[in-house]
């Protein structure tokens, strides 16, 4: 079994330690997500692996003629090339190959005739049936249909940054490797995409890292978790939720002054358990088992924490409204005839395939573009804040704490507390000790974090994101996420983040032919009922079109579910003892089968009871917290 052996990594970026002596050991088969804060250096860390930077030292260990495919974040390309020639640009014998028959076949169509040109077409055809080339063929045109890439005699120069990063994904799956290093592989993928790459990088057979911010992806791929932290790489064994159960127990272990942390964690795994329903029941208990867990943990008053109720312009009952709005670019329709009205504490989600007129309906929002046909209304007390997928020019001179005081040197509460710029850069997981460092020290990740702190600092009461979630590190969507369950405006955002979408939105406005469809739903429920739909479409081969949701009137609970949400918690408590005893007694049962026999049926009873009482748990919950 070919392996990856490396010891003794040290690497520093100017004053700047990012990791010291640290070691892992990868087998064919596990798929580690690399994880932590923007500026630990987790790009680095799969640049060094892969070769195209050195560090300060290290011992690397693994089998001759170990191959390395690599996903870099921002990938280059010969700007000539068509897209067929970047996805067969390795130098792989395989690869080359089909390059070389795509060019001889490319170079026949312009000359049909040429005898020279037939004649080397047909050698080369003769050697992809002798080393059975044609599979990576197909899959290479199939990775590209599936990653939204039609055009394959395209030029690269004409494609856009997301376009290129599709095409550098597909060149990286098609190659038979060792081992895969993919820097943000989900950035740039809609849904469709996103899910087809999942089940593409399960099925790769060489072992894989990977960095993503997207959490679903990182829990249905990873069987580990590399977190960077403190110069330090935390090895855990198991997927996403795995990982957050033990973060938790090393959080509890080392200090109570983490306890934030583990409030983010406890709450992001409430929506990691949502889009686990359909999951294993193994599975499914650990993650819902993890809850109970950090109620045990002691809760402690952190000096730290700033309340993110912050106080912004009161907004009137109508904020943005839009009447027979019409967008078009040539004979291409965006946007046909959309109507709407927002109202101040809406969540709106805007999602679609990519090209689909996504970021035109948001700049329109922004008033940054005029409609062709219609008019959007603001309100007088609107104060918008558009954050947009290119970072604008930063001075690269510029201190950090400079930057945020550009905006403002501190924000309000809801109650009239004053934070300074230094407190939200601390809450935005900027330390202190890096304040006064240069814009131009920084990462891309760490300069989209600072970006959309400065955007809140200036108190907007209308935040509109466009593709927030891609570059950010998972610690810092927590905060986005805090922030905007607290912000009492209005939020639109564009995104393909699942994870982030299900938080955040209880609207969705689906752009698709130039059409713009309300959803009252979650993201995943939006998912699964399109799934469902097209399965309705394949057996009736009629579409019908997406029930919408309707709003319900806010549920309060009766007499009896009142009683029984008083002492569900302490069922629980007393169900998760009982499992825990009964799993006691079976490991000291030895070999008495008779009593292993009679304790399994009871814990089976008991893990049955523990399920129902955390859907009714759940149910409840929902009618509570309304």
């Amino acid at each position: 079994m070919s392996h990856l052996i490396v010891q003794q990594l040290t690497k520093t970026v100017g004053d700047k330690t990012l990791f010291q002596n640290i070691e892992f050991t990868l087998y064919e088969g596990e798929r580690a997500g690399l994880i932590g804060i923007n500026g630990t250096g987790k790009s680095t860390l799969l640049s060094i692996i892969e070769g195209s930077m050195d560090a300060d030292h290290m011992l690397m260990d693994h089998p001759n003629k170990y191959r390395i495919a690599y996903l870099a974040q921002d990938p280059q390309f010969t700007a000539d090339d068509t897209v067929l020639q970047a996805v067969f640009s390795s130098d792989s014998p395989l690869i080359q190959l089909n390059r070389d028959y795509e060019d001889a076949l490319a170079q026949l169509m312009t000359d049909a005739e040429n005898e020279t040109k037939q004649q080397k077409l047909f050698q080369l055809q003769q050697r992809m049936d002798e080393e059975n080339a044609w599979d990576i063929n197909a899959l290479a045109k199939s990775a590209l249909t599936k990653l939204g890439i039609t055009m394959f005699d395209q030029t690269m120069a004409t494609l856009s940054g997301g376009q290129k990063k599709r095409v550098a994904l597909a060149k990286v799956l098609i190659e038979p490797a060792d081992l895969y290093l993919l820097d943000e592989p989900t950035n740039h993928l809609d849904a469709d995409s996103t899910a087809w790459l999942q089940e593409a990088v399960t099925r790769l057979k060489g072992a894989v890292i990977f960095i993503t911010h997207d959490r679903y992806f990182l829990d249905e791929v990873a069987t580990h978790i590399y977190e960077l932290a403190d110069q330090t790489l935390y090895r855990h064994v198991g997927n996403y939720g795995d990982y957050l159960e033990a973060r938790a127990e090393r959080i509890e272990r080392e200090a109570s002054s983490q306890q934030k942390l583990q409030n983010r964690y406890r709450s992001e795994l409430k929506w990691v358990r949502r889009g686990a329903k359909a999951r294993t029941t193994k599975q499914k208990a650990r993650l819902q088992r993890f809850d109970t867990l950090k109620d045990q943990v002691t809760h402690q008053t952190d000096d730290d924490h700033l309340d993110m109720n912050l106080a912004t312009t009161r907004l009137g009952r109508k904020v943005l409204e839009g009447e027979h709005v019409r967008k078009q670019f040539d004979d291409r329709v965006i946007i046909a005839d959309f109507s709407f009205l927002l109202k101040q504490g809406d969540r709106i989600g805007i999602i679609g395939a990519n090209g689909a007129g996504k970021s035109t309906l948001l700049k329109m929002l922004a008033g940054e573009i005029d409609s062709d046909g219609g008019e959007v209304f603001a309100g007088s007390t609107v104060k918008r804040a558009h954050f947009k997928q290119e970072l604008p020019k930063m001075n690269e001179q510029a201190r950090m704490i400079e930057y945020i005081r550009e905006a403002s040197n501190a924000i309000t509460d809801a109650n009239g507390e004053s934070y300074s710029a230094a407190q939200m850069l601390e809450r935005f997981l900027f330390p202190l000790h890096v304040h006064g460092t240069i814009i131009g020290k920084l990462s891309g990740g760490e300069r989209k974090r600072l970006y959309l702190l400065r955007l809140l600092m200036e108190q907007p009461n209308v935040l509109l994101l466009d593709e927030p979630t891609n570059d950010l590190d998972i610690e810092t969507l927590g905060v986005l996420e805090d922030f905007i369950e607290h912000f009492p405006g209005v939020v639109i955002t564009i995104s393909h983040d699942r994870f982030f979408l299900d938080r955040i939105a209880s609207q969705l406005w689906y752009v698709k032919d130039g059409e713009v469809t309300s959803y009252m739903m979650r993201y995943t429920e939006f998912l699964t009922a399109i799934k469902e739909q097209e399965v309705e479409a394949e057996k009736s081969e009629k579409i019908k079109p997406l029930p919408e949701k309707k709003k319900v009137q806010k549920k309060k609970l009766s007499f009896s579910e009142q009683k029984e949400w008083e002492t569900i918690a302490a069922d629980l408590d007393t169900a998760e003892r009982l499992i825990a005893e009964i799993e006691q007694d079976m490991a000291s049962s030895g070999s008495d089968f008779t009593k292993l026999q009679e304790l399994q049926q009871r814990l089976d009873e008991q893990n049955e009871r523990y399920e129902y009482l955390i859907e009714r748990w759940s149910y409840l919950e929902e009618i509570v917290s309304g």
